[in-house]
């Protein structure tokens, strides 16, 4: 099986922050993988923007080394290598004063697409936002993606989606969350509403209750600073995990298109109801010999910012009253592990009696880092004496189903980067979404304050602090394991 690439249109592609590490590592590869696959033309220009002094040969060497690093099978090739690098700009510029604005404008065209990356920190989207409107490099094709962290709660939301909106338009708004561009959550919306096998059970009738878990083996290297003032809550539960609700949750949209899905993850966001303080548990990762514990990788002994998170949410709707969705997320875990777990309730009546044991249907979609889907079903233990039920599972694994040609799958920021030019913004979030998630958000961060509560130590290497595991005890219930 061969995946089609559909080529874009002719853009003009801006990446403010293009010598940071999100833009070598990510966004210039995911460029160059797309380059090599033939979804653009010659006619397509690709301009860096950051303060560091640098040369266009320099420059360029820059980004070779990381192409060499982050895509090194296209990298391999000197062709493909020098047609990508011919097609990069370098320009010096600073955001905050006005050297380098006349001369970025200078190398955009006019008759094509434009899109500015805000590949930077959120303290510099208002002012980028404000420049490129100043400078006049803004028209009807412009478009502009921001990364997160989008706000540090619903306040600043509100105030960095009004900023945005006094020099563009909505549709011309990407925020980006790449756990959306990832191609196993692409499935998952073609597994529930392009599959008649599964939307009938999708709801409280037939599903005990979901699980959704996002594990890291890596700490906070790196990232010290900005994780101590956002912790595990902000940084990935109010965006990845609940996009990752909203789709599992949403209601077949009207038609596949951008408002229309989103939309229904709106309404998913409105729906689920105040968290209580009993169905939380914080945890804080402590040191081992691979490396030091939490507090003292920020350099703060009394942290009590969370680098763990599960907790109990609830849907308030006629298709998942009464099933539990259990989020968990964490650093310094057992695995690298992203998946989403969906359980459904046994059979009413076993006609196999009590020694059969129970058995329960699981759909397994995993995000990373071997993207597949996997379908656990029971079914009798082969041989002799009697009948004697085991689960099996029923896996496809891209890399195996789709074929040798298809092992090496487009990295989320390949669809998410293409999409931009497009102009579909499907899988971007809308302003109101955000803010919806910032306000279920927000209370549950200002309880922990007022409560003064301390995330429970746990060590490196394992699942989470025990009380995780006591949560869903409580509910009869036990976490799917974290696996590679």
């Amino acid at each position: 099986m061969v995946s089609r690439v559909i080529p874009v249109d002719p853009f003009d592609l801006v990446i403010f922050g293009g010598t940071g590490d999100l833009a070598q590592r990510k966004i210039l590869p995911a460029l160059f993988r797309r380059y090599c696959a033939g979804q653009w033309n010659d006619d397509v220009r690709i301009i860096a923007a950051a303060r560091s002094a640098h040369d266009q040969a320099g420059y360029r060497a820059i980004v070779a080394e990381s192409l060499a690093q982050h895509a090194p099978r296209q990298a391999a090739d000197p062709g493909n290598l020098d047609g990508f690098l011919n097609r990069l700009q370098y320009l010096r510029l600073d955001a905050s004063s006005d050297d380098g604005w006349e001369n970025l404008s200078g190398l955009l065209t006019d008759s094509r697409i434009r899109a500015f990356y805000f590949s930077v920190g959120p303290g510099l989207f208002a002012p980028l936002a404000e420049k490129i409107r100043q400078h006049g490099l803004a028209n009807e094709q412009t478009r502009i993606v921001v990364e997160k962290p989008f706000g540090h709660d619903l306040d600043s939301a509100r105030a960095l989606n009004a900023t945005l909106a006094s020099y563009f338009s909505e549709n011309q708004i990407y925020r980006i969350d790449h756990y959306l561009g990832k191609e196993t959550v692409q499935n998952l919306m073609a597994v529930r509403f392009g599959n008649m096998l599964f939307e009938p059970l999708w709801n409280s009738q037939y599903v005990d209750h979901i699980q959704i878990t996002v594990a890291e083996t890596v700490g906070v290297d790196g990232r010290e600073e900005y994780y101590e003032r956002a912790g595990a809550m902000r940084d990935m539960v109010q965006n990845h995990l609940m996009q990752l609700l909203c789709l599992i949750a949403m209601e077949p949209p009207a038609k596949f298109d951008s408002d229309a899905v989103r939309d229904e993850k709106l309404k998913v966001i409105r729906a689920l109801d105040p968290v209580q303080p009993h169905h939380i548990v914080r945890g804080q990762y402590s040191g081992d010999p691979d490396g030091p514990g939490y507090r003292e990788a920020v350099g703060n002994p009394r942290s009590t910012t969370e680098s763990y998170v599960a907790l109990r949410a609830h849907v308030s709707n006629w298709r998942w009253a009464g099933t539990p969705f259990y989020l968990r997320t964490g650093k310094r875990l057992v695995a690298r592990s992203s998946v989403i777990n969906v359980i459904f309730k046994d059979a009413p009546h076993s006609i196999f009696g009590a020694e059969a044991g129970r058995h329960a249907n699981t759909l397994s979609i995993r995000l990373q880092p071997n993207e597949g889907i996997t379908l656990k079903v029971t079914i009798k233990e082969p041989g002799q004496g009697g009948m004697r039920l085991i689960d099996v599972p029923l896996d496809m694994s891209f890399a195996e189903a789709l074929g040798p040609e298809n092992q090496e799958a487009p990295d989320a920021y390949e669809r998410l980067v293409m999409d931009v030019i497009r102009g579909n913004q499907t899988l971007f979030m809308r302003g109101d979404e955000v803010e919806a998630a910032w306000a279920w958000t927000d209370p549950i961060i200002a309880g922990w304050q007022a409560r003064g509560d301390v995330p429970k130590p746990y060590d490196s290497g394992s699942t989470g602090p025990g009380d995780a595991e006591l949560l869903m005890k409580r509910d009869g219930r036990h976490w799917q394991g974290i696996k590679p």
